[in-house]
């Protein structure tokens, strides 16, 4: 069978590093330091930073002084590129980012929001045979149009083939069928807005309610605006989900994105210490989602818990197994988890049907594996 990962002979990375022109990071954030990071694993020197002309007020960033697009064009006239190192799916935003990539040659590099490495050539060629694997499982030629130029997108950083993946956000109610007696269970569900959204998309209409969110005040936030709802219909926990009963290290400096880190090594008990007395690091419970549930079923489980969805996975194992519920899982957290949750998912349950499916948002933050 023909696949399109044996014809790719290129990517971003090696492209801008022959490119000859000035490199301009777009974005001061976490985001920006993890392309110049990657950049420095190439060998790739960056020029210069920018920023939206309404942030920029004489900020420096990583030692450069953040400047306007403008004063861009003025200093490098058409010797540079643009690399988006911010994620949006705001569509003023988006708009704004392809108005640029009209004027201005612009990417937006895949980076891994959580775990190291590089979406490269490399790596695409690495793990071929489980990218195959995956592809032939897919249960649609959309979710293979979306696998592909997701996959296509990740290697280019071009912004064209996230245009060509996408599909409205809201397909997913139909996509799943979600109906009126569901039990849904929504693993990282941050202040309950997508706890709101399935509200919304049942009309109200549900069998019961389970959730989890590790961060303290996205969890008071959560509760608050679901305090309409009678706790008889719902369960809401301040905890992580995880393959096991337990407590882990969490990293709270990236707010909605705040995730479980490796502890550190038993000899760094000092470091341990001086974390955990930190306001930016707190232990946080961690729970199976089979322990949860105590046994019974869930119809629907939801799974966007930052790079943690292999462990959220293997701890709804026996729910997965035996009650088969619709899956909604983040594939985009992790370079490998566009072939290795997937995988899992098969293992675990080989009835289900595999759907792909990226909806609007830069770079591809809303990729989603729905399993049916």
């Amino acid at each position: 069978m023909s696949f399109f990962i044996d014809d790719l002979n290129s990517d971003l990375w090696e492209y801008l590093k022959f490119s000859g022109k000035k490199i301009i990071l777009y974005g001061m954030g976490d985001g920006a330091v993890k392309v110049k990071a990657a950049l420095d694993t190439k060998g790739i020197p960056v020029t210069d930073i920018m920023a939206s002309d309404e942030f920029v007020r004489g900020h420096s960033f990583m030692d450069f002084r953040v400047k306007k697009l403008s004063e861009i064009e003025e200093m490098y006239k058409d010797d540079f590129i643009v690399l988006v190192c911010f994620g949006t799916q705001l569509p003023e935003v988006m708009e704004h980012i392809f108005g640029i990539a009209e004027k201005h040659e612009l990417y937006a590099p895949s980076v891994p929001v959580v775990g190291g490495g590089i979406f490269d050539l490399g790596f695409v060629r690495e793990h071929r045979d489980e990218f195959f694997s995956v592809y032939k499982m897919l249960a649609d030629e959309k979710s293979k149009e979306v696998f592909e130029n997701v996959i296509r997108y990740k290697l280019s950083g071009s912004l064209q083939y996230l245009k060509n993946a996408e599909t409205p956000s809201d397909e997913k109610f139909d996509l799943l069928k979600i109906g009126t007696e569901e039990i849904y269970v929504d693993l990282g569900a941050y202040d309950g807005d997508t706890l709101v959204e399935f509200l919304n998309g049942t009309s109200l209409q549900f069998k019961k309610l389970y959730a989890m969110e590790p961060d303290n005040r996205s969890y008071r936030k959560m509760k608050r605006r679901l305090y309409m709802i009678g706790s008889a219909l719902m369960e809401l926990y301040n905890c992580g989900a995880w393959n096991e009963d337990t407590s882990e290290i969490f990293d709270l400096r990236h707010g909605r994105g705040s995730r479980a880190v490796k502890s550190e090594p038993k000899d760094s008990e000092k470091n341990n210490r001086r974390r955990m007395n930190s306001a930016l690091y707190r232990e946080v419970k961690m729970m199976k989602t089979d322990t949860m549930l105590r046994g019974e079923a869930a119809t629907y489980i939801k799974m966007d818990v930052e790079g943690s969805e292999e462990q959220a996975l293997l701890g709804a194992a026996d729910t997965i197994s035996k009650f088969k519920p619709k899956l909604n899982i983040a594939l985009y957290h992790r370079n490998e988890d566009m072939f290795k949750l997937p995988l899992l998912v098969n293992k675990l349950n080989r009835r289900y049907k595999l759907y792909m499916r990226h909806h609007p948002y830069i770079p591809d933050w809303d990729t989603n594996l729905y399993c049916i």
